[in-house]
């Protein structure tokens, strides 16, 4: 009985791997070419961390794993993520995806100060194994174009910038 149930188990997890496509998360590679660069136009580089996301119906966006960091060797080189290939669960290979990129400086994007995102971009057909046929190529993010991460004042800069505001209209009222 116990041999049964390792057994099945074994099938059951090699059958679901058969149903994840697979894209290959990098911003140059082939004919992709979208550099990330800082507000000051210098490459995103240390510290910045990039996430590909799946995006869902109505724009709902579905976080995938691994993250990425950008390449370090240069200054030329800092524009750019170190490759990585991302499981798409729920969408099987030789299916379409739609994907957006996320960086960010610090520990989250939403508690960022420091961010930006990409475009979408349309993938026609997932890499992977299908459950019959040939293996497909992980593609690459044909279509990507580069963006730069903005500066997101703290909430207390834009209130005190508020209350100064207000205190000027005030001010000139009397």
């Amino acid at each position: 009985m116990k041999k049964l149930l390792v057994t099945l188990t074994a099938v059951l997890v090699s059958v679901s791997a058969f149903g994840q496509g697979s894209v290959i998360f990098n911003n140059r590679v082939g004919t992709v070419d979208a550099p990330i660069r800082r507000p000051d136009g210098t490459g995103a580089g240390a510290g910045v961390t990039a996430q590909l996301y799946l995006v869902g119906a109505g724009g709902a966006l579905t976080a995938l794993t691994p993250t990425s960091t950008f390449r370090t060797t240069s200054a030329a080189a800092a524009f750019y993520l170190n490759q990585v290939t991302v499981t798409v669960p729920g969408i099987a290979p030789g299916n379409p995806g739609t994907f957006r990129i996320r960086a960010w400086e610090g520990a989250s994007y939403d508690t960022s100060l420091l961010k930006g995102e990409s475009n979408d971009v349309t993938i026609t057909q997932l890499g992977g194994q299908p459950s019959t046929g040939a293996p497909i190529p992980d593609p690459a993010l044909a279509g990507l174009t580069g963006f730069a991460l903005v500066a997101v004042p703290e909430p207390s800069t834009m209130a005190l910038g508020l209350l100064g505001a207000a205190a000027l209209l005030y001010r000139r009222r009397k």
